[in-house]
């Protein structure tokens, strides 16, 4: 799972990220051309630098190649957006999440590397730092000060297993609410119910435990679940 994570662009949009992914316990370096931006949020992050992603050579000096994964929140100054992204990519950045301003946008973004491409009238800023997670995370909503509601695509090895035995409150502190299969809604499910391929899960639970709730990892290293404080 990523901790170390660049945010370049600080508007509405890269400022919810930066300061999300902050308080969900991720070392976060926030970067803009805009020097005020960058004091302003300064508090609410690791680290704030006033830079353009467009500069290879900045980016370089301000250590970006130490970053698990970056968030591209620029869309609408496009050239600098691309240029940015293919930066990053370019400097070894292994994941890379670019913001679009248009289907033509996202298209290019694609074609030189984006790992992944989001619109920001379709996500918020504050449910992409939640599923930004966890790969395994498909959505995210808020429910309350520090509690949420995720949509969970749970690994191959849940696979044929009941839910009694995968024991999702035990292990990881999370308490699941329906099953979506296809078209169908199992909603609280047995203890018996077995997952199917293709299942997703809909958990509820405070914001850390949902954020760390990369179960394929945790199924591959046990000592990585969390028993519950009860």
């Amino acid at each position: 799972m990523a901790r170390q994570v660049v945010v370049i662009g600080l508007g509405r949009f890269g400022s919810a990220v930066a300061t999300t992914l902050h308080e969900l316990g991720y070392e976060v370096l926030a970067v803009d051309t805009d020097g005020q931006l960058v004091q302003e949020l300064l508090p609410n992050v690791t680290h704030a630098v006033q830079a353009s992603g467009a500069d290879r050579e900045a980016m370089t000096e301000i250590g970006v190649r130490d970053f698990d994964a970056a968030v591209v929140a620029i869309s609408s100054n496009i050239e600098v957006s691309i240029l940015t992204t293919l930066n990053l990519k370019e400097l070894g950045m292994p994941y890379v999440i670019s913001k679009a301003s248009n289907d033509r946008h996202a298209r290019i973004l694609s074609l030189i590397g984006a790992n992944r491409v989001i619109f920001p009238e379709r996500e918020t800023g504050t449910r992409l730092a939640h599923g930004f997670a966890s790969r395994a995370v498909l959505d995210y909503m808020n429910i309350g000060v520090g509690y949420g509601i995720s949509r969970i695509r749970p690994p191959d090895s849940f696979v044929g297993g009941s839910l009694g035995d995968l024991g999702l409150r035990d292990n990881y502190n999370l308490t699941l609410i329906a099953i979506v299969r296809k078209e169908e809604v199992i909603m609280h499910p047995h203890r018996r119910q077995t997952i199917e391929p293709n299942d997703e899960l809909i958990v509820a639970g405070g914001d850390e435990d949902l954020a760390n709730a990369d179960l394929a990892r945790a199924i591959a290293s046990p000592g990585l679940r969390r028993p519950t404080t009860n």
